[in-house]
């Protein structure tokens, strides 16, 4: 009886064990099956422009190209969301640069797959949301040296950035080609022109990050101008909103920027936030004049 009875607990202990061990590959695969039909995959649109410029979906790769970047960018949750939040915040501030220097405004999500509206720092050290090495930086006079890195003031990169845009534009007769040099360099899209007898960046064979860079603008201007179809209905109280500045006129040097913004009623590190392109812990003007922006509200 003992025996038996021992022999009936275990065997309710084995089929227990293996209750919840097919409880719980059932769940996983449930989880997995929810998981997967979340991923988007949307219709491509029947056509496509970059600054007024038709993409041609009639050519099969064309097609699969912009089709894999709207793909990626539409799974890419946390990227996504985080550039349509920054660019309540900072499209009002690049558009009116890009109309007043005749740009079009299609550039502004150039700008988002360089830097994805923030001042970061890449390994080979460009630097700034339009991503400026240093040498290009001091080419369209963004000035330099270990106090004031101007990469990194929105305002003046900016508008260096449309010299470039009208620079490259001027060479090549079509924005296309000038989004697509600001990738490659102009010598180089020259280069591939010559080497391939074509001049159409539709056309050229060129390298994986060329290749898939005008799609990858396209495609987040796809996705960004219609969020709601894509997935991303994020509600206008959480996007980040421009924050008021008061600007404080500089034509002096400034030994320690820590007192400085104690002084002017916030912190050091709200100075930094707002004033990138400070770069150290004091400022020499070295005869320059600065416009220190310094937040109203929210600190």
């Amino acid at each position: 009886m003992k025996k038996t009875l021992r022999s009936v607990i275990a065997l309710t202990a084995i089929l227990a064990v293996a209750s919840t061990f097919i409880f719980a590959t059932s769940a996983t695969n449930s989880i997995g099956d929810s998981d997967a039909s979340a991923l988007h995959s949307h219709p491509l649109p029947k056509s496509a422009n970059f600054a007024g410029e038709e993409v041609p979906l009639h050519k099969i790769d064309v097609k699969e190209r912009y089709d894999r970047e709207l793909i990626i960018n539409t799974n890419l949750h946390s990227s996504t969301i985080t550039s349509i939040k920054r660019a309540h915040r900072f499209f009002p501030i690049i558009e009116p640069i890009l109309k007043k220097n005749g740009i079009p405004d299609d550039f502004k999500y150039l700008c988002v797959i360089e830097s994805g509206l923030a001042n970061a720092v890449s390994s080979a050290g460009a630097s700034g949301f339009w991503q400026f090495m240093k040498g290009t930086g001091k080419e369209f006079n963004l000035y330099q040296d270990e106090y004031v890195d101007e990469r990194y003031d929105l305002v003046k990169v900016t508008e260096a950035a449309c010299k470039y845009f009208n620079n490259a534009k001027n060479r090549f007769g079509n924005w296309t080609m000038a989004a697509a040099s600001y990738n490659r360099g102009m010598a180089g899209m020259s280069r591939a022109m010559d080497s391939q007898y074509v001049n159409d960046y539709y056309d050229l064979f060129l390298n994986q990050e060329t290749s898939r860079y005008v799609f990858r603008i396209i495609a987040l201007k796809e996705i960004m101008s219609n969020p709601i179809k894509y997935g991303f209905d994020v509600p206008e109280a959480e996007k980040y909103p421009l924050v008021p500045t008061k600007k404080v006129t500089v034509d002096y040097d400034i030994a320690d920027l820590a007192l400085f913004a104690k002084e002017q009623g916030i912190n050091y590190k709200l100075l930094k936030l707002y004033n990138p392109w400070l770069v150290n812990t004091s400022l020499k003007v070295n005869g320059r004049v600065y416009d220190i922006e310094i937040p109203t509200q929210g600190i």
